[in-house]
């Protein structure tokens, strides 16, 4: 009759160790779980965007949201500190792309996804779907060039990566921006990308994220998700 009871007894236990091991196995990091909400959020606030945004349209698009949206400073906020930003305004499709695209909620589903060493942290993408819906639904629209010989990629420049071949415009991919992380600058991409802004505040922010692990293709092993927000 003993072992009878003592044999329940470790089944039991054998199941409820079980069953707290696949809980387990089944919980998302609370990182994650706090990305997954503000990626619902702004998927609602998508839906919600009713604009007539397209690749045929962008540069009159952008010339008029311009004149409505007149903000400079932006904060990106990230797990390492913030980063204070000041947009530039003789570059003004740029300006207005970003805005527009701080205003619906983009940048908030995607992450750093390139740490370049030694040289720049680039963010606008991530593993979300709906990172690539919100690119789709405005046809991965280009900006074109804005690119002055007067502004350097100093350190803590703001600029916007391009596609490099087949590309003779020097087209902006104005989902994927990047900061100067190297305080010698990288003067050997002056010319060939448009500048946009600079960073004003945050440099122990950038440090921290230009030093994360990444994997061989550069992708930090943990990612580093961004919030963007509208400072004025």
């Amino acid at each position: 009759m003993k072992i009878h009871i003592y044999l329940i007894l470790f089944l039991t236990i054998t199941i409820l160790y079980n069953c707290k091991e696949e809980t387990k196995k089944q919980q998302k990091p609370v990182v994650s779980i706090v990305k997954d909400t503000i990626i619902k959020k702004e998927e609602t606030k998508i839906e919600k965007t009713g604009d007539s945004l397209n690749r045929q349209n962008t540069t009159a698009f952008f010339k008029e949201y311009g004149k409505q949206n007149k903000e400079t400073k932006v904060v990106i906020k990230t797990k390492f500190g913030n980063i204070k930003l000041r947009l530039y305004e003789d570059t003004p499709i740029h300006r207005a792309s970003f805005i527009f695209l701080i205003k619906i909620g983009y940048f908030n589903t995607t992450v750093f996804h390139r740490i370049a060493t030694d040289m720049a942290i680039q963010g606008g993408e991530s593993d979300y779907k709906i990172s690539a819906d919100i690119r789709n639904k405005y046809k991965n629209y280009y900006l074109p060039a804005e690119i002055s010989s007067k502004r350097k990629h100093k350190y803590g420049t703001l600029a916007i990566a391009r596609e490099v071949e087949n590309n003779p415009k020097k087209q902006s991919n104005p989902f994927n921006f990047y900061i100067i992380s190297s305080k010698y600058g990288a003067p050997h991409l002056d010319g060939d990308y448009t500048i946009f802004g600079e960073v004003l505040s945050g440099f122990s922010t950038i440090k921290k994220i230009a030093n994360v692990k990444t994997t061989s293709d550069d992708w930090p092993i943990n990612d580093v998700f961004i919030t963007m927000e509208i400072i004025e």
